[in-house]
């Protein structure tokens, strides 16, 4: 940090913070009260955002911030929140001097839990030492850890992954089913990625699957229309016998389903007679 911030009585200060989603969308705010372009970007005046106190340690605890404050600006919408469109996307906060437009990174991570009441908003921001708590020694489990067709899995996800049209939509019951999509029993588990429409981007997994019907974990928005496309990801249920019988894979099984369980330690032994 060259320039050194707050040594004056009077300094032109401001805060700044971009946001990049996942779906590709980047957006950049400040708390000057007039719009800010560096570094190619420009930062909406956005005055109704609150940082908390930044504090950074040497440590290897996570660094924790929260920002809160009011909807206010036509970027963010409460409706993008609830669909998911925010979560995990990458922040980065700062101080910029207006006038000589000096900066410095205070913050990197990723926005971690969101939340909303009487049109304001609170988010938690996780440092990238939150990664630190991972437990990196897998546990034991009688189910595959591994992701389908992800690392340690070892199944091209292109053999799974279908990009299909919407058939129908039921807002009602949040089903909707697309024109050649795989048989139900394949779907179970699975994941559905919109590539267009109001959520594209934003991807919903399969909570139930009934004939060509699948059922999402998110609600459906109104402007998802027949044609729109999405991509599916065929499920797994992670037991060895789908591994091995559905998918020939048993040999990547990232599961122990023959070891005993804790139930083994209640057991006793009874007469026979």
């Amino acid at each position: 940090m060259s320039h050194i911030f707050f040594a004056n009585e009077l300094e032109g200060v401001a805060t700044w913070w971009s946001i990049k989603r996942r779906d590709g969308v980047a957006l950049g705010f400040t708390s000057h009260d007039r719009d800010l372009v560096f570094a190619n970007f420009t930062y909406r005046a956005a005055p109704g955002m609150i940082p908390s106190a930044i504090r950074r340690t040497a440590g290897l605890s996570s660094d924790a911030v929260e920002v809160e404050g009011v909807l206010a600006h036509d970027s963010i919408s409460a409706a993008d929140l609830e669909a998911g469109k925010y979560v995990g996307a990458r922040i980065a906060i700062g101080l910029i001097d207006w006038e000589t437009h000096d900066r410095a990174t205070l913050f990197q991570g990723e926005l971690g839990n969101i939340s909303q009441e009487d049109g304001a908003f609170e988010a938690e921001l996780r440092s990238a030492k939150a990664s630190l708590d991972i437990d990196v020694v897998p546990r034991t489990s009688p189910t595959c850890r591994a992701e389908f067709c992800g690392t340690g899995c070892g199944i091209s996800p292109a053999r799974f992954t279908h990009l299909l049209r919407v058939e129908s939509l039921d807002m009602e019951t949040g089903s909707v089913s697309f024109i050649g999509a795989p048989a139900d029993a394949a779907m179970h588990g699975g994941s559905v990625k919109w590539v267009d429409g109001p959520l594209a981007g934003i991807t919903m997994q399969i909570i139930e699957a009934e004939g060509t019907l699948l059922y999402l974990d998110q609600s459906l928005s109104d402007g998802i229309a027949q044609g729109d496309l999405a991509i599916l990801r065929e499920g797994c249920d992670h037991t060895m016998s789908t591994c091995s019988s559905r998918f020939g894979n048993a040999v990547n099984f990232r599961g122990e389903p023959h070891l005993p369980g804790n139930d083994l330690l209640a057991r006793y032994p009874v007469s026979s007679g």
